[in-house]
């Protein structure tokens, strides 16, 4: 392949026999006469070749240069060809969307966000993002956004992870939650209470049980009680609390309909609310959030403002 010209040497010969001089060529490309010139004369040396007459009628194509432009023009196709493709793999690409959430989040916002982004997509009349959510605690989903394997992270911490860039869609609220009958309920009680008392919990690096140890830090000066158990999910831990097993501090999206129906009860906590950012996460800086990504948070905070 040692004899194969770069693609701007043959876009130039093209241009040259499709003008007619070279001055016409080089201005069609963008450059100067001079660096035309000089290219068209490497070009000639590369293929062995003479490509041109120069004449004060103009510069015409030589035979071996009229064969040579032919196969450059075929050679130019197939490059526009592949162009074109990889733009079109790039579109496909960007349309795709893997986004890691923690498990609040995925469960009771992500679902009402790719709704609002497909309308929004409908309505435009571009083509929907695809996009797979895999949800995890807030540890897992740096861990996912930072090892490539999400494009985008949500999470409901107070703690933010290091080495990616962040930004706040929305706020949450933990709220205390108790069985009916247990002796909170119908009470208000201090934080100093909760704080000394055993709760069901999530595992560490759940975003949840940290923002309840970081708030009791910063307001109390001291850890809280360690957990009466420890539960992977948070439909576990209100099982846990259903069965009278023990209090829990828990997201109000993800115990609104057990409030509603009656099957825990929200207990008053003596101190300012406790509440947490929803941060999304992703590699690089500001500038490097991608198209989709920066679409889907559009369409969150757009939500949130009118939900609130």
């Amino acid at each position: 392949m040692q004899h194969v010209p770069e693609i701007d040497a043959l876009e130039l010969l093209a241009a040259v026999v499709r003008r007619g001089s070279i001055a016409a060529g080089a201005r069609d490309l963008g450059i100067t006469q001079q660096s035309a010139s000089a290219r068209i004369r490497g070009l000639e040396r590369r293929l062995g070749l003479e490509l041109f007459r120069r004449s004060p009628q103009g510069t015409h194509p030589t035979p071996a240069g009229e064969t040579v432009t032919s196969w450059a023009e075929e050679v130019l196709a197939a490059a526009a060809h592949f162009a074109s493709g990889v733009e079109m793999l790039r579109d496909e690409h960007r349309r795709e969307l893997t986004v890691a959430a923690s498990q609040t989040v995925a469960a009771h916002l992500v679902p009402r966000w790719l709704v609002a982004l497909r309308a929004r997509q409908d309505a435009a009349g571009r083509m929907p993002t695809a996009v797979r959510l895999i949800s995890a605690n807030s540890a897992q989903v740096a861990d996912l956004v930072r090892g490539g394997r999400a494009d985008l992270g949500i999470i409901e911490s107070s703690r933010l992870p290091s080495g990616l860039a962040h930004t706040q869609v929305a706020s949450d609220e933990l709220v205390l939650v108790v069985a009916p009958g247990h002796p909170w309920t119908g009470r208000t009680v201090e934080l100093a209470d909760v704080a000394r008392t055993p709760l069901a919990t999530r595992e560490e690096g759940s975003g949840t049980r940290w923002a309840w140890e970081d708030a009791v830090r910063e307001r109390l000066g001291h850890d809280p009680a360690a957990p009466a158990i420890e539960l992977p999910a948070s439909a576990a831990v209100r099982s846990a609390v259903v069965e009278g097993l023990a209090p829990a501090l828990l997201s109000r999206l993800a115990v609104a309909d057990d409030l509603r129906l009656g099957r825990l009860r929200e207990v008053p906590i003596a101190t300012e609310p406790l509440t947490r950012p929803i941060t999304a996460l992703w590699r690089g800086g500001p500038r490097d959030l991608g198209p989709a990504s920066r679409e889907l948070l559009d369409v969150a905070v757009a939500a949130t403002r009118r939900d609130g």
